[in-house]
């Protein structure tokens, strides 16, 4: 205990964010009730150092009474909800009004965004570009919803960011990306704000050994603006309206190259996969992809001959669950391992409002680290105990969070193992490998009840979105 003990005090609160340069071992090697006092003074600090700088956290804060905190109970009332960051009013996104769509995200950040040049800025592209330059690394949602989230991280937050993520890898995978480069395979698009694909184009590049080892399916960049409008085209476009719009005409026909991607995906992927069997045979890879793109492609492959002869040391990254593919093998990892001839498949448990991945053991769970503190509530927005299994909404506290408030409450239910049980060995909690979406069960929407007074955080809500 003295030993554990004695670990758990070199987290210092003043800067969680390099709780992670010990490496991933000494961390789920603690108990996660030994790092609840440097996590609690960590959040303080947090706290201190960002009400005020943080315009709506501030509001939030005054609102809710809540001067100081001494417990992680004390902030639930400050945890923002998963609509918080697409707070913003429907119209300024169609009406390109990109001075108040950045006066909006003004209030989320440290960074004063009124210094920002926004002459000749009418796409959110640009924008969202324009961000980039002025240092920060501002990721967006899919839109599925038909609003795009808008996550106001900043290079301030780069290296730890990168660093917890190349961790994550090394746990799950072992392989260390800081010093050990893999050509990278990634069925999708080279680049976009969408926070995936700016995560991928961020740490794969360097993590493969430069862009030339980073190969994708298509060479083009999402569009956030395609992005933002979708729902709306979608709908136009039903009516017979699209031209009604007012569109740029380069954004129709981007839209409609996108279209017709979707629609030949599947053999897209196809091709590229075997073309790569081919020019990458007997060498070292990492493969992309989601599950349903690998078992796919590794039927497709059997039915054709044509079978992958990588190197050893070859692994995979996967995840995104199987997006309505219903008919996967029982096995469908060992599936995997044996078409692709590959031992290892890494998996991360994450979402773009936190910067910490929890990477999956190999005992199949999702352990969190402790720059993270995880929390649970249930139904009623009533926090579940630390103790045992507990099944319920997800929110947390990113204490590697340094200009933007990292409390969250998400739309994931999931549930959450206390005891340090699990076989790996690692002691700080884990995630089940079950996880699910409210609003996929509540067909489509997903209305919460802040852990906050309902209207003390309506009314906080009325000021985020107020431009």
């Amino acid at each position: 205990m003295t030993e554990t003990l004695a670990k758990a005090g070199s987290l210092d609160p003043q800067t969680p964010w390099t709780w992670i340069d010990q490496g991933f071992e000494p961390l789920y090697a603690m108990s996660w009730r030994d790092c609840e006092e440097a996590q609690l003074a960590a959040l303080k600090l947090q706290f201190a150092k960002l009400n005020g700088p943080v315009s709506a956290l501030e509001k939030l804060a005054r609102r809710e009474g809540v001067l100081a905190i001494d417990s992680v109970e004390d902030a639930l009332p400050l945890l923002f909800g998963h609509r918080i960051y697409k707070s913003y009013p429907l119209a300024i996104i169609e009406k390109r009004e990109i001075g108040k769509l950045n006066g909006w995200l003004d209030r989320l950040t440290t960074h004063d965004l009124s210094k920002m040049d926004l002459t000749g800025l009418s796409m959110i592209d640009d924008w969202l570009d324009r961000l980039d330059e002025f240092g920060m690394l501002v990721g967006t949602s899919s839109g599925t919803t038909g609003k795009l989230s808008f996550v106001p991280r900043s290079k301030v937050e780069f290296p730890s960011w990168q660093h917890s993520y190349y961790e994550a890898q090394r746990a799950t995978t072992g392989v260390d990306a800081h010093t050990d480069h893999v050509d990278t395979f990634f069925p999708g698009y080279r680049g976009g704000h969408q926070m995936m694909l700016k995560m991928l184009n961020l740490f794969n590049i360097p993590a493969a050994g430069g862009p030339e080892h980073y190969h994708t399916l298509y060479q083009t960049h999402i569009s956030a603006d395609l992005m933002s409008l979708a729902a709306r085209m979608q709908t136009a476009e039903d009516r017979g309206e699209l031209d009604q719009l007012g569109l740029d005409p380069a954004l129709i026909s981007a839209r409609a190259q996108l279209i017709a991607q979707g629609k030949r995906r599947e053999q897209d992927i196809e091709a590229w996969f075997f073309k790569l069997f081919e020019e990458y045979r007997g060498k070292r890879v990492k493969l992309g992809g989601t599950f349903a793109d690998l078992i796919r492609t590794a039927r497709s492959g059997i039915d054709k001959g044509l079978k992958p002869e990588f190197a050893p040391g070859s692994f995979v990254m996967t995840g995104g669950g199987m997006k309505g593919f219903k008919d996967a093998p029982d096995d469908w990892e060992g599936y995997i391992k044996d078409y692709f001839g590959i031992d290892t498949i890494g998996m991360f448990y994450g979402m773009s409002e936190v910067m910490s991945m929890s990477p999956r053991c190999s005992a199949g769970n999702f352990h969190i680290l402790p720059v993270t503190i995880p929390l649970l509530f249930d139904r009623d927005m009533k926090l579940l105990p630390r103790k045992g299994a507990q099944t319920g909404r997800y929110a947390f506290f990113d204490l590697m969070a340094q200009t933007y408030w990292g409390g969250f409450i998400s739309g994931d239910e999931i549930t959450i193992h206390w005891e340090e049980d699990c076989s790996c060995g690692w002691k700080q909690p884990y995630v089940g490998p079950v996880i699910t979406r409210y609003a996929e069960m509540e067909g489509g929407d997903d209305k919460i009840t802040c852990a906050g007074t309902a209207q003390a955080y309506n009314e906080f809500m009325d000021f985020v979105s107020q431009v």
